[in-house]
């Protein structure tokens, strides 16, 4: 699948603009970034739900938004805006719409990869929100598609349901899904993600592997006691900052609290407090905070 500058206005409001992405099979791409951002009307296109303003999308080769029946047929989807009629159990849901396609997953099959079977008789109203929520992803996967869209999937899950989910999407991935996700839970984009792309008020801000982003080991430490930026350095083989009121920056290593502890004591000081900047969360804030700074 793949999304090339697209734009999308809503009259005078822009929502997307100059958005470019793709998803080769076999690989899962995360979209991230805060609300507003453009996430959802990229994802609603790429279904075929609207016709973009400019640009183009394809999916599994065709235009979605005039090929509506490839897309149903072939490709999983699971959207913020939906439902399912209350008074309608998880098993039921599933059977009715498995009869939609000639070649359907077995709905108990996916009751239970999903942790639905203590629920499939449960009316719709009266499940959890990640209940609901795996239902949903249920139906996504009930026609064996070979691409999914997701937007938002382990929303209201519980620890549990995200490592079912991820272990999920794991699986279709080495078997040849196109997989493209969009969310809020960092932690799922570092778990499954081959790429990640970082989108800010309709545009693309950055993106590229997991590595890529997020950079170079950062450690900051918080100290009680006088030290120096060039002692750090010089103790521990890498570029220290001082940051201000005891905090320093140090790149390019990553030493563990007990080594530093030991230095620090060595120079007269205390480690009051340890913290590494490796993650991902911590470059997206960076790179949000860049682009709202910009």
């Amino acid at each position: 699948m793949s999304v090339n500058s697209l734009g999308v206005h809503f009259g005078t409001v822009t929502a997307v603009r100059d958005v470019s992405l793709h998803v080769d099979e076999g690989e899962i791409v995360v979209v991230l970034g805060p609300n507003g951002a453009g996430k959802t009307t990229t994802t609603e296109t790429l279904l075929g739900f609207r016709r973009p303003t400019s640009g183009s999308v394809t999916i599994l080769g065709v235009d979605p938004y005039a090929q509506r029946d490839v897309v149903t047929t072939n490709v999983g989807a699971l959207l913020q805006r939906g439902g399912v009629w209350a008074p309608m159990t998880p098993r039921e849901v599933l059977e009715l719409s498995a009869s939609y396609y000639p070649t359907a997953r077995s709905p108990r099959e996916l009751e239970e990869r999903l942790g639905l079977t203590s629920v499939a008789t449960t009316p719709w109203r009266r499940l959890s929100g990640g209940e609901q929520q795996r239902t949903l992803l249920a139906l996504a996967l009930l026609g064996s598609p070979t691409a999914l869209v997701l937007d938002e999937p382990t929303s209201a899950v519980d620890p549990e349901g995200h490592q079912v989910i991820r272990r999920l999407l794991n699986e279709l991935r080495s078997e040849g899904c196109a997989i493209l996700v969009t969310t809020h839970q960092l932690a799922d984009a570092e778990e499954i993600a081959d790429r990640v792309v970082i989108m800010k008020n309709g545009s693309v801000v950055a993106e590229g592997t997991l590595s890529s982003l997020q950079g170079e080991a950062t450690t900051v430490i918080e100290v009680s006691g006088e030290v120096t930026v060039e002692g750090l350095a010089r103790a521990f083989g890498c570029t220290v900052t001082n940051d201000g009121r005891g905090r320093y920056r140090m790149t390019g290593a990553s030493p563990s609290a007990g080594e530093i502890d030991r230095v620090l004591r060595d120079l007269g000081a205390e480690l009051l407090s340890l913290r590494n900047r490796a993650t991902l969360e911590e470059r997206y804030l960076d790179i949000v905070s860049e682009e709202v700074g910009s």
